[in-house]
C-alpha cells in the first residue's frame, strides 16, 4: 500500500500547543535521538490511525508551535478533527501527547547482579572529566537507569558542583573505607541528587580531601592486587543496588589512579565492552600527552592481567573559532579510530551556569546541545 500523503515532500505547519507540551517533546526527543518534526509525525500518524475518543489538553494558553509534516498529513488531520468537532490545535496537541505516550524514555536495564562500571579519566586537569562524569551519569538516570556516582577526586569538584559540601576531614570516607580502617556503612556516604528530576535514581558517593593521602597509604601494601583492588572491595557489595557506576577520577598517575582503573577491566564472564573507560579530552596538544601517559598506566596493568577496555573519547569544550589548533587537534582524535571519538561537546554557557546554580546540566538546561551531548554518549556506550 502506499501512503495517502507524499513522506519525502514535507509542508510547514503553524499551530499553538500548550509550551509546557512543547518543552517535553523537544526533550524527550533529545533523549531518544528523534527528530521532533519525525516525532510529531508518527504522533499524527498514531491519532489518524484511533478511532477512540482522546482526552482533551487544555490549549487555551498554547503559544505559537512550528513543524514540518509529509505534504498532505495535516490535511487529513484536520478532516479527522472537523469530523470530531475538534479544533485543529487539539488534533496537534493529542497527537504530540499519544506520541510521548508511545515514547517513554527507556526503561531501566535488568539487574544482572554487577553494574557496568564507567571510569571517566584523563591524566591532565581541567579537560572537563567531572562535567562528563556527572552528565553521562545524569543522562543514564534520565533514560531509567539506576546510578550511583562515586567522587575519587581529593579535589571534591563532582560533590561540591552537585550542590553538596565534602565529607569532613578525617571522618569516615571512601579513603578510610578502601584502607579497611573502618567498620561503618558505606551506605552512609551516598546521598541522592535530585530525586524530583530523575525519579531517585542518581546517587553519589561523596568526596572527601582525604584522598590526597591514598596514594602514600597505598604504597604501604605490599601485596600488589590487594592495592589494585582497594577501590573494588568497597564498590562491589552495591553492585547488586545499580546499574552503573560512573567514577570521576583525578588527574593522577599513583596507586588510587591504579585502583580506579582496576576497577573497569573485563571481568570473567563480561564482554569486552561492558565496562571500562571514557576519556575526556580537549582539542589541543597537552590532551594527547596526557592521553599518551593514561596509555602505559593502563598498559602497565596488563601484568597483573587486567584487560581495560577503551569505550572512547569525549572532546570537550569545542570551539571552532579558536582557529587551526583546535580544528588540527580534532581531526587527529577523529583519525584515531580505536579507540574512537564519542561526541564533540560544545563549549557553551548552560554548564558554567548549571555548575553556579548547583544544579544537573540535564535539568537545568535539557535542552542544550551540552546535554544533548551527554546522551549520545549514553546511546553510544550503553
Amino acid at each position: 500500500m502506499t501512503a495517502p500523503y507524499s513522506p519525502d515532500d514535507r509542508e510547514k505547519v503553524v499551530t499553538k500547543v500548550p509550551s509546557e507540551l512543547r518543552q517535553t517533546l523537544k526533550v524527550r526527543c533529545a533523549q531518544l535521538g528523534i527528530d521532533m518534526k519525525d516525532a510529531v509525525t508518527l504522533g499524527v500518524e498514531a491519532r489518524l490511525a484511533r478511532t477512540d475518543v482522546l482526552p482533551l489538553i487544555d490549549t487555551t494558553r498554547g503559544t505559537p508551535f512550528a513543524t514540518w509534516l509529509p505534504t498532505g498529513l495535516y490535511g487529513q488531520l484536520k478532516e479527522q478533527c472537523t469530523a470530531s468537532g475538534l479544533a485543529y490545535n487539539q488534533g496537534i496537541a493529542q497527537s504530540i501527547q499519544l506520541w510521548l505516550d508511545q515514547n517513554p524514555v527507556g526503561q531501566a536495564r535488568k539487574s544482572t547482579g554487577s553494574a557496568r562500571r564507567l571510569i571517566v579519566a584523563n591524566q591532565k586537569g581541567g579537560v572537563g572529566k567531572t562535567t562528563v562524569a556527572a552528565g553521562v551519569a545524569q543522562a543514564l538516570a534520565e533514560r531509567g537507569d539506576r546510578v550511583l556516582l562515586v567522587d575519587f577526586d581529593p579535589q571534591c569538584h563532582l560533590t561540591q558542583q552537585l550542590g553538596f559540601e565534602e565529607l569532613a576531614y578525617k571522618a569516615t570516607s571512601l579513603t578510610v573505607h578502601m584502607l579497611g580502617e573502618t567498620s561503618d556503612d558505606i551506605h552512609d556516604l551516598i546521598v541522592p541528587v535530585e530525586p524530583d528530576a530523575f525519579g531517585g535514581r542518581l546517587h553519589l558517593l561523596r568526596g572527601c580531601t582525604d584522598a590526597f593521602l591514598l596514594d602514600a597509604k597505598l604504597a604501604t601494601t605490599r601485596h600488589l592486587r590487594i592495592r589494585e583492588a582497594a577501590l573494588e572491595r568497597v564498590l562491589e557489595p552495591l553492585e547488586n543496588e545499580v546499574d552503573y557506576i560512573v567514577v570521576d577520577c583525578p588527574p593522577s598517575l599513583g596507586y588510587a589512579m591504579d585502583a580506579a582503573l582496576y576497577y573497569g577491566r573485563i571481568r570473567d564472564g563480561e564482554s569486552g565492552q561492558e565496562s571500562g573507560l571514557i576519556i575526556p579530552v580537549q582539542a589541543e596538544d597537552s590532551s594527547a600527552n596526557a592521553y599518551v601517559l593514561l596509555n602505559e598506566q593502563v598498559e602497565s596493568l596488563k601484568e597483573l592481567g587486567a584487560l581495560i577496555p577503551y569505550l572512547g573519547f569525549v572532546v570537550n569544550l569545542y570551539d571552532a573559532r579558536k582557529g587551526y589548533v583546535v580544528t588540527s587537534s580534532l581531526e587527529q582524535w577523529q583519525s584515531m579510530g580505536d579507540p574512537s571519538v564519542l561526541v564533540v561537546v560544545p563549549e557553551q554557557k548552560e554548564q558554567r551556569e548549571a555548575v553556579r546554580m548547583k544544579q544537573c546540566l540535564l535539568s537545568y538546561a535539557p535542552t542544550s546541545d551540552q546535554a544533548a551531548a551527554m546522551r549520545t554518549i549514553v546511546r553510544s556506550i550503553a
